[in-house]
């Protein structure tokens, strides 16, 4: 039986490589659990695949990943525990904004209708567009439903991909609270940004890659 991990996330001696380029060779990380770690860096420096391998959708070459003790992305267990932006989401075409939010709660054990959607809504400037198709919303709409989508359900670890992209500039302040509110009430975020004031706003550690 597996020891209980004191962290959050833990990362012994990764390797990536793709091809003949290496991401990774004998990375190692720990973030304690109720942290926030940033991973920033160009285009091409490993953001995306570590938060991949972090999440389980991408075996390194080598090394150890642990989230909670455990090898990441196997069981249903896992993800109950871990909500995620990194891949891209699937909407279904005959469910509102709403009823997409309605949706995940539900799946998740929680009442949909004890108010919480209604505040994440009215927060994120979603109410106007709750009764939308999400495949009707602008680029930013969509992004704040994404972001609304793993918010609205219970979670101890959040990893999120540039969860600014796309915002205008009014909303990632309003964001970035959010995340913090998140942490604040005992969650750990693993996130990687190209936007230095959001990744303040957010506070936390930074990773530069």
């Amino acid at each position: 039986m597996l020891a209980v991990s004191v962290d959050a996330l833990t990362i012994r001696d990764l390797r990536v490589a793709y091809g003949s380029h290496v991401v990774f060779d004998g990375f190692e990380l720990d973030v304690p659990v109720g942290a926030v770690l940033c991973a920033t860096g160009e285009n091409g420096t490993g953001k995306s695949t570590l938060l991949r391998c972090v999440a389980g959708l991408q075996k390194p070459d080598g090394g150890a990943v642990r989230v909670f003790g455990r090898p990441p992305g196997r069981t249903a267990a896992f993800w109950r525990s871990v909500a995620s932006t990194v891949e891209n989401p699937s909407w279904y075409h005959g469910l509102t904004v709403r009823e997409h939010a309605e949706l995940i709660r539900l799946a998740n054990g929680v009442d949909p209708g004890d108010g919480e959607i209604d505040r994440l809504f009215e927060v994120l400037g979603l109410t106007t567009v709750a009764d939308s198709a999400p495949l009707n919303l602008s680029s930013g709409q969509r992004q704040r439903l994404l972001l609304a989508a793993v918010l609205v359900r219970p979670s101890r670890l959040l990893i999120l991909d540039e969860p600014e992209q796309r915002l205008d500039p009014a909303v990632k302040p309003v964001v970035a609270g959010l995340l913090r509110s998140y942490v604040e009430g005992g969650g750990t975020l693993v996130m990687a940004s190209h936007d230095p004031a959001f990744a303040d706003a957010v506070g936390g550690e930074r990773l530069s890659l």
